[in-house]
């Protein structure tokens, strides 16, 4: 039991990567900026969630609210940009992040577009350790910048209710990811900035499933992320090699 308890009130910030994006957060909303490749990486991603969601929860993937009535938690929501557009679909969003600096963008952004989103200066601990539940829980390119996967991913797990859905979004640990994550997109595109992404902390689809799996959830899906250069734009591939989501439920 003291071991259990020990382990829930452990942290999985890390520190340095909240300093590195405090010092970005007054760029989240810049689709120009040092978030540009996020921003064109967001409709795919929303778009996976969007069909996830409609599936297991029964709901008209044609009707504009169609999350509507749907409980769901962003975690690592940055400033905001995938929680404001799933608000539009009629979800419930809290929005947690442990830097101040995004969360007092997401509340400036959402304030101007007169959307009532719930953004909290908080960790998935801290919201587990409170008892939160909900019907999705999203995490989205955090967990290649927590301390401890497992632990990361248990804590969120904690927070999904019976029946329902947590989708991880991540890259892997390939040499293609190498490749094409780290010395294309921040040394010869410069998509990101140097030092956005460490290789050694990129997670495996089999590393989070373990990890889910401990959490009590089972994975139902998994998909690829490619981009295509000749449309310019994200699509979703069967190739997991560098970007990919996984999509696990709770019985």
């Amino acid at each position: 039991m003291a071991k259990r308890a020990k382990a829930k009130s452990a942290s999985t910030v890390d520190a340095a990567e909240i300093a590195r994006f405090d010092e970005l957060a007054a760029t989240w909303w810049d689709p120009r900026g040092k978030m540009a490749p996020l921003h064109k990486f967001n409709p795919v991603r929303l778009a996976y969630i969007r069909d996830q969601a409609v599936e297991r929860f029964g709901r008209d993937g044609k009707r504009l609210n169609c999350l509507d009535g749907l409980r769901i938690l962003d975690i690592g929501c940055g400033g905001g940009i995938l929680s404001e557009p799933l608000a539009r679909l009629g979800a419930s969003v809290v929005g947690a992040d442990p830097s101040e600096n995004n969360i007092a963008v997401a509340k400036q952004h959402a304030q101007a577009a007169e959307l009532g989103i719930d953004y909290r200066c908080s960790t998935a601990e801290e919201l587990a350790d409170a008892g939160e539940r909900f019907d999705l829980v999203l995490a989205m390119e955090v967990v290649e910048h927590v301390t401890d996967v497992t632990l990361f991913v248990e804590r969120c797990a904690e927070m999904v209710k019976s029946g329902g859905l947590m989708i991880v979004g991540t890259l892997n640990r390939t040499l293609a990811s190498f490749a094409l994550a780290i010395v294309g997109a921040e040394y010869i595109l410069r998509w990101l900035p140097r030092g956005t992404h460490q290789w050694d902390k990129f997670v495996t689809p089999n590393e989070l499933e373990i990890a889910m799996t401990q959490g009590g959830l089972r994975v139902i899906g998994d998909q690829g992320v490619i981009y295509n250069l000749l449309a310019d734009r994200w699509q979703l591939s069967s190739n997991t090699d560098v970007n990919y989501m996984l999509a696990a439920e709770r019985a």
